[in-house]
Protein backbone atom coordinates (compact mmCIF):
# COMPACT_ATOMS: atom_id res chain seq x y z
CA UNK A 1 0.00 0.00 0.00
CA UNK A 2 1.51 3.45 -1.06
CA UNK A 3 1.84 5.83 1.36
CA UNK A 4 2.40 9.68 1.40
CA UNK A 5 3.19 12.25 3.64
CA UNK A 6 2.21 15.94 3.73
CA UNK A 7 4.43 18.69 6.38
CA UNK A 8 7.97 17.91 6.59
CA UNK A 9 8.13 19.49 9.76
CA UNK A 10 10.33 17.20 12.37
CA UNK A 11 7.26 14.56 13.33
CA UNK A 12 5.73 14.48 9.33
CA UNK A 13 9.64 13.47 8.55
CA UNK A 14 9.76 11.07 11.22
CA UNK A 15 7.10 9.04 10.51
CA UNK A 16 8.15 8.81 6.82
CA UNK A 17 11.19 7.54 7.69
CA UNK A 18 9.82 5.00 9.85
CA UNK A 19 6.95 3.89 7.20
CA UNK A 20 9.62 3.41 4.53
CA UNK A 21 11.27 1.11 6.29
CA UNK A 22 8.24 -1.30 4.87
CA UNK A 23 7.25 0.37 2.16
CA UNK A 24 7.77 3.60 -0.46
CA UNK A 25 7.00 6.64 1.24
CA UNK A 26 6.27 10.29 -0.12
CA UNK A 27 7.33 13.29 1.75
CA UNK A 28 5.95 16.41 0.79
CA UNK A 29 6.55 19.93 1.23
CA UNK A 30 4.58 23.22 0.26
CA UNK A 31 7.88 24.60 -0.01
CA UNK A 32 9.94 23.42 -3.49
CA UNK A 33 12.99 24.42 -2.33
CA UNK A 34 13.21 22.57 0.71
CA UNK A 35 11.35 19.30 -0.80
CA UNK A 36 15.15 20.13 -3.38
CA UNK A 37 17.17 20.33 -0.47
CA UNK A 38 15.78 17.01 0.54
CA UNK A 39 16.01 15.30 -2.27
CA UNK A 40 19.47 16.25 -3.03
CA UNK A 41 20.95 15.70 0.78
CA UNK A 42 18.39 13.00 1.51
CA UNK A 43 17.52 14.21 4.99
CA UNK A 44 15.73 16.77 6.02
CA UNK A 45 18.55 19.70 7.29
CA UNK A 46 15.63 21.80 8.45
CA UNK A 47 14.22 20.07 10.77
CA UNK A 48 15.64 16.45 11.50
CA UNK A 49 19.00 16.60 10.15
CA UNK A 50 20.55 14.18 11.80
CA UNK A 51 18.61 10.99 9.88
CA UNK A 52 19.03 10.02 6.55
CA UNK A 53 16.45 8.77 4.53
CA UNK A 54 15.99 5.44 3.44
CA UNK A 55 15.86 4.65 -0.25
CA UNK A 56 12.06 3.94 -0.53
CA UNK A 57 11.55 7.99 1.02
CA UNK A 58 11.45 10.55 -1.99
CA UNK A 59 10.55 14.21 -1.41
CA UNK A 60 8.26 16.27 -3.11
CA UNK A 61 6.41 19.97 -3.44
CA UNK A 62 3.92 18.59 -6.30
CA UNK A 63 0.67 17.39 -4.65
CA UNK A 64 -0.18 15.63 -8.01
CA UNK A 65 2.25 13.07 -7.22
CA UNK A 66 0.36 12.15 -4.34
CA UNK A 67 -2.45 11.28 -7.44
CA UNK A 68 -2.03 7.39 -7.02
CA UNK A 69 -1.07 7.40 -3.22
CA UNK A 70 -3.71 5.12 -1.16
CA UNK A 71 -3.08 6.69 2.10
CA UNK A 72 -2.35 10.26 2.87
CA UNK A 73 -0.89 11.21 6.35
CA UNK A 74 -1.46 15.18 6.98
CA UNK A 75 1.12 16.14 9.29
CA UNK A 76 -0.07 19.74 9.71
CA UNK A 77 -0.11 21.67 12.98
CA UNK A 78 -3.96 21.79 13.42
CA UNK A 79 -4.21 25.65 13.40
CA UNK A 80 -3.17 25.24 9.73
CA UNK A 81 -4.84 22.22 9.04
CA UNK A 82 -8.11 24.00 7.60
CA UNK A 83 -6.63 26.49 5.64
CA UNK A 84 -4.36 23.66 3.90
CA UNK A 85 -7.63 21.62 2.93
CA UNK A 86 -9.32 24.41 1.47
CA UNK A 87 -6.29 24.26 -1.26
CA UNK A 88 -5.69 20.86 -1.66
CA UNK A 89 -9.24 19.32 -0.94
CA UNK A 90 -9.31 18.53 -4.92
CA UNK A 91 -6.04 16.55 -4.74
CA UNK A 92 -7.14 14.78 -1.72
CA UNK A 93 -10.45 13.45 -3.03
CA UNK A 94 -11.83 9.83 -2.52
CA UNK A 95 -8.51 8.73 -0.63
CA UNK A 96 -7.85 7.64 3.13
CA UNK A 97 -6.60 10.43 4.94
CA UNK A 98 -5.11 10.28 8.45
CA UNK A 99 -4.60 13.44 10.36
CA UNK A 100 -1.65 13.35 12.58
CA UNK A 101 -1.89 16.45 14.58
CA UNK A 102 -3.34 17.54 17.82
CA UNK A 103 -5.94 20.11 19.00
CA UNK A 104 -8.99 21.83 18.64
CA UNK A 105 -8.98 24.62 15.67
CA UNK A 106 -9.49 28.22 17.33
CA UNK A 107 -12.11 29.31 14.98
CA UNK A 108 -14.46 26.51 14.54
CA UNK A 109 -13.85 24.67 17.60
CA UNK A 110 -13.40 20.99 15.42
CA UNK A 111 -11.03 18.17 16.21
CA UNK A 112 -8.85 17.62 13.65
CA UNK A 113 -10.87 14.45 12.12
CA UNK A 114 -13.92 16.69 12.19
CA UNK A 115 -11.38 19.51 10.76
CA UNK A 116 -10.72 16.73 7.68
CA UNK A 117 -14.71 15.79 7.22
CA UNK A 118 -15.84 19.61 6.49
CA UNK A 119 -12.90 19.98 4.29
CA UNK A 120 -12.70 17.11 1.87
CA UNK A 121 -16.32 15.47 2.57
CA UNK A 122 -15.83 12.05 0.34
CA UNK A 123 -12.26 11.36 1.90
CA UNK A 124 -12.10 8.90 4.75
CA UNK A 125 -10.88 10.50 7.70
CA UNK A 126 -8.98 9.02 10.65
CA UNK A 127 -6.15 9.91 13.21
CA UNK A 128 -2.95 9.33 14.42
CA UNK A 129 -2.10 10.06 17.86
CA UNK A 130 -0.22 9.21 21.26
CA UNK A 131 2.71 9.70 22.87
CA UNK A 132 5.31 9.98 20.78
CA UNK A 133 8.75 12.32 19.89
CA UNK A 134 9.97 13.01 16.41
CA UNK A 135 13.16 11.79 17.17
CA UNK A 136 12.33 8.44 19.16
CA UNK A 137 10.19 7.61 15.49
CA UNK A 138 13.29 8.32 13.18
CA UNK A 139 15.93 6.36 15.44
CA UNK A 140 13.44 3.41 15.53
CA UNK A 141 12.66 3.25 18.86
CA UNK A 142 10.50 1.15 20.85
CA UNK A 143 6.79 3.33 20.15
CA UNK A 144 2.55 2.77 20.76
CA UNK A 145 0.51 5.22 19.16
CA UNK A 146 -3.54 4.78 18.58
CA UNK A 147 -4.91 4.97 14.93
CA UNK A 148 -8.70 6.27 15.77
CA UNK A 149 -11.31 5.82 12.80
CA UNK A 150 -14.79 5.55 12.67
CA UNK A 151 -15.06 2.61 10.28
CA UNK A 152 -13.65 -1.03 12.00
CA UNK A 153 -12.61 -2.25 8.42
CA UNK A 154 -10.82 0.80 7.68
CA UNK A 155 -8.92 1.09 10.89
CA UNK A 156 -8.15 -2.41 10.92
CA UNK A 157 -6.67 -1.93 7.06
CA UNK A 158 -4.62 1.36 8.32
CA UNK A 159 -3.44 -0.19 11.64
CA UNK A 160 -2.11 -2.70 9.14
CA UNK A 161 -0.59 -0.42 6.85
CA UNK A 162 0.92 1.54 9.29
CA UNK A 163 2.38 -0.15 11.49
CA UNK A 164 6.03 -0.93 12.07
CA UNK A 165 8.91 -3.17 13.59
CA UNK A 166 9.05 -0.82 16.06
CA UNK A 167 6.15 1.40 15.50
CA UNK A 168 3.06 -0.46 17.44
CA UNK A 169 -0.32 0.95 16.23
CA UNK A 170 -3.68 0.11 18.42
CA UNK A 171 -6.88 0.99 17.29
CA UNK A 172 -9.86 2.50 17.95
CA UNK A 173 -13.61 3.61 17.02
CA UNK A 174 -13.82 6.30 19.46
CA UNK A 175 -12.45 9.57 17.79
CA UNK A 176 -13.51 12.04 19.97
CA UNK A 177 -12.02 10.60 22.91
CA UNK A 178 -8.62 9.88 21.18
CA UNK A 179 -8.99 13.64 19.78
CA UNK A 180 -9.48 15.39 23.00
CA UNK A 181 -7.10 13.07 24.53
CA UNK A 182 -4.29 14.18 22.09
CA UNK A 183 -5.56 17.93 22.63
CA UNK A 184 -6.30 18.46 25.89
CA UNK A 185 -3.26 16.96 27.70
CA UNK A 186 -0.90 19.85 25.60
CA UNK A 187 -3.05 22.34 28.22
CA UNK A 188 -1.97 20.20 31.29
CA UNK A 189 1.71 20.03 29.93
CA UNK A 190 2.12 23.89 29.39
CA UNK A 191 0.71 24.28 33.37
CA UNK A 192 2.88 21.43 34.17
CA UNK A 193 6.38 23.57 32.64
CA UNK A 194 4.73 26.51 34.31
CA UNK A 195 4.88 24.80 37.54
CA UNK A 196 8.24 23.60 36.95
CA UNK A 197 9.72 26.62 35.37
CA UNK A 198 8.72 28.88 38.66
CA UNK A 199 10.32 26.36 40.84
CA UNK A 200 7.31 24.87 42.55
CA UNK A 201 8.43 21.41 43.11
CA UNK A 202 7.58 18.09 41.72
CA UNK A 203 4.77 17.36 43.84
CA UNK A 204 2.97 20.41 42.19
CA UNK A 205 3.73 19.12 38.81
CA UNK A 206 2.21 15.50 40.11
CA UNK A 207 -0.96 17.29 41.34
CA UNK A 208 -1.39 19.40 38.09
CA UNK A 209 -0.97 16.14 36.21
CA UNK A 210 -3.65 14.14 38.08
CA UNK A 211 -6.30 16.78 38.61
CA UNK A 212 -5.53 18.06 35.14
CA UNK A 213 -6.79 14.39 33.87
CA UNK A 214 -9.14 14.52 35.87
CA UNK A 215 -10.47 17.84 33.22
CA UNK A 216 -9.65 15.53 30.40
CA UNK A 217 -12.08 13.17 31.48
CA UNK A 218 -14.61 15.71 32.26
CA UNK A 219 -14.23 17.28 29.32
CA UNK A 220 -14.16 14.56 26.72
CA UNK A 221 -16.88 12.31 28.57
CA UNK A 222 -19.13 15.46 28.35
CA UNK A 223 -18.58 15.40 24.34
CA UNK A 224 -19.00 11.85 23.98
CA UNK A 225 -16.06 9.81 24.73
CA UNK A 226 -15.35 6.65 26.23
CA UNK A 227 -13.43 6.95 29.28
CA UNK A 228 -10.98 4.12 28.49
CA UNK A 229 -9.95 5.95 26.01
CA UNK A 230 -8.56 8.65 28.36
CA UNK A 231 -7.31 6.01 30.41
CA UNK A 232 -5.39 4.76 27.49
CA UNK A 233 -2.16 6.05 25.11
CA UNK A 234 -3.77 9.19 23.37
CA UNK A 235 -4.72 10.58 27.11
CA UNK A 236 -3.17 9.32 29.49
CA UNK A 237 -0.05 8.14 27.93
CA UNK A 238 0.81 10.83 26.06
CA UNK A 239 -0.39 13.13 29.19
CA UNK A 240 2.56 11.46 31.13
CA UNK A 241 4.99 11.78 28.24
CA UNK A 242 4.49 15.94 27.52
CA UNK A 243 4.14 17.27 31.51
CA UNK A 244 7.57 15.07 31.88
CA UNK A 245 10.18 15.67 28.84
CA UNK A 246 11.81 19.12 27.83
CA UNK A 247 11.20 17.40 24.42
CA UNK A 248 7.98 18.63 24.91
CA UNK A 249 7.26 21.97 23.18
CA UNK A 250 3.99 22.27 24.99
CA UNK A 251 6.04 21.55 28.56
CA UNK A 252 8.72 24.12 27.05
CA UNK A 253 6.56 26.82 26.72
CA UNK A 254 5.12 26.54 30.24
CA UNK A 255 8.31 26.10 31.47
CA UNK A 256 9.53 29.60 29.95
CA UNK A 257 6.19 31.23 30.92
CA UNK A 258 7.27 29.67 34.74
CA UNK A 259 10.79 31.87 34.29
CA UNK A 260 9.62 34.89 32.87
CA UNK A 261 10.81 34.00 29.70
CA UNK A 262 9.99 34.94 26.46
CA UNK A 263 9.78 31.63 23.83
CA UNK A 264 10.06 31.40 20.42
CA UNK A 265 7.03 32.47 18.64
CA UNK A 266 8.27 30.44 15.53
CA UNK A 267 7.88 26.72 17.17
CA UNK A 268 4.57 25.19 16.65
CA UNK A 269 2.46 24.78 20.39
CA UNK A 270 -0.85 23.19 20.06
CA UNK A 271 -1.66 23.34 23.50
CA UNK A 272 -1.81 27.13 23.23
CA UNK A 273 -4.59 27.56 20.86
CA UNK A 274 -6.11 24.31 22.58
CA UNK A 275 -6.33 26.07 25.93
CA UNK A 276 -7.67 29.23 24.92
CA UNK A 277 -10.71 27.46 22.44
CA UNK A 278 -11.24 24.62 25.36
CA UNK A 279 -11.66 27.66 28.33
CA UNK A 280 -14.25 29.28 25.82
CA UNK A 281 -16.20 26.02 24.98
CA UNK A 282 -16.30 25.20 29.12
CA UNK A 283 -17.16 28.73 30.12
CA UNK A 284 -20.13 28.74 27.30
CA UNK A 285 -20.90 25.01 28.64
CA UNK A 286 -20.95 25.28 32.15
CA UNK A 287 -17.97 22.94 32.78
CA UNK A 288 -15.53 23.23 35.83
CA UNK A 289 -12.14 23.67 34.40
CA UNK A 290 -9.98 25.28 36.35
CA UNK A 291 -6.71 24.44 34.95
CA UNK A 292 -7.50 25.14 31.68
CA UNK A 293 -8.93 28.40 32.89
CA UNK A 294 -5.24 29.16 34.80
CA UNK A 295 -3.56 28.39 31.10
CA UNK A 296 -5.60 30.21 29.41
CA UNK A 297 -5.01 33.21 31.63
CA UNK A 298 -1.75 32.85 31.68
CA UNK A 299 -1.66 32.93 27.88
CA UNK A 300 -3.37 35.90 27.68
CA UNK A 301 -1.25 37.44 30.19
CA UNK A 302 -3.87 38.16 32.57
CA UNK A 303 -2.50 36.18 35.37
CA UNK A 304 1.41 35.33 36.23
CA UNK A 305 2.23 32.04 37.25
CA UNK A 306 2.30 32.95 41.38
CA UNK A 307 -1.36 34.07 40.78
CA UNK A 308 -2.65 31.55 38.94
CA UNK A 309 -1.49 28.89 41.34
CA UNK A 310 -3.09 31.00 44.36
CA UNK A 311 -5.77 30.81 42.74
CA UNK A 312 -6.07 27.14 42.43
CA UNK A 313 -4.88 26.70 45.63
CA UNK A 314 -7.96 29.12 47.11
CA UNK A 315 -10.72 26.77 45.70
CA UNK A 316 -12.86 25.02 47.57
CA UNK A 317 -12.04 21.94 49.86
CA UNK A 318 -14.07 18.72 48.22
CA UNK A 319 -13.72 15.15 47.66
CA UNK A 320 -11.55 13.89 45.10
Amino acid sequence: MSIAVLGAGAFGTALAIALAQKTEVLLWSHKPDHAEDMRRMGRNRARLPEHAFPRSLRASSDLADIQTIDVVLIAVPMQKLRGFLESAAPALASKRLVACCKGIDLETGLDPVETLIQGVPDASASLLTGPSFADDIAKGLPTALVLACNDPDTGATLQSALSTPSLRLYRTTDVIGASLGGALKNVVAIAAGAAMGAGLGESARAALMTRGFVEMQRFAMHRGARPETLGGLSGFGDLVLTCTSAQSRNYRLGFAMGQAQVFDPDITVEGAATALAVDAMANKEGLDMPITSAVAALLEKRLDVSDAMKALLARSLKEE
